[in-house]
């Protein structure tokens, strides 16, 4: 089960921004989302939305063994990580954060995006 996308209902709402934030972080910020809302343009009206699609990247580049796959999800073991970031330098789509103490963190598989989602853009297979 995995998190997809379809640029063709996406209206550019952030709705899934803002309900991530959050969900994950309990905080009002979209900027601190876990997936990346944007138009491109000059095509009015087109939008896409970066998404982690449990690629393991993140997982091979951990020097620490601190990101290991639970179910379909990679999960970053905040105990074990050192914060040395090259999980996010791997990451292919740009979407593993760094919290304010300098942590990583990513995409959990949550769903509440794909749940606040009002033209069904995201949706989980």
């Amino acid at each position: 089960m995995g998190l997809e996308f379809n640029n063709e209902t996406c209206s550019g709402c952030k709705a899934c921004e803002l309900v991530c934030s959050l969900q994950n972080l309990k905080v009002v910020n979209p900027s601190k989302a876990l997936l990346n809302v944007y138009g491109k343009f000059p095509v009015p009206g087109k939008y896409f939305v970066d998404i982690c699609d449990q690629c393991g990247d993140c997982a091979k580049a951990c020097p620490r063994d601190a990101i290991r796959l639970k179910g379909q999800t990679y999960r970053i073991d905040r105990k074990k990580c050192d914060n040395c970031l090259e999980c996010v330098d791997a990451c292919p789509v740009h979407v593993i954060k760094v919290d304010d103490d300098g942590t990583p963190y990513k995409c959990i598989n949550c769903k509440q995006c794909a749940e606040v989602c009002p033209r069904d853009a995201l949706t989980f297979s």
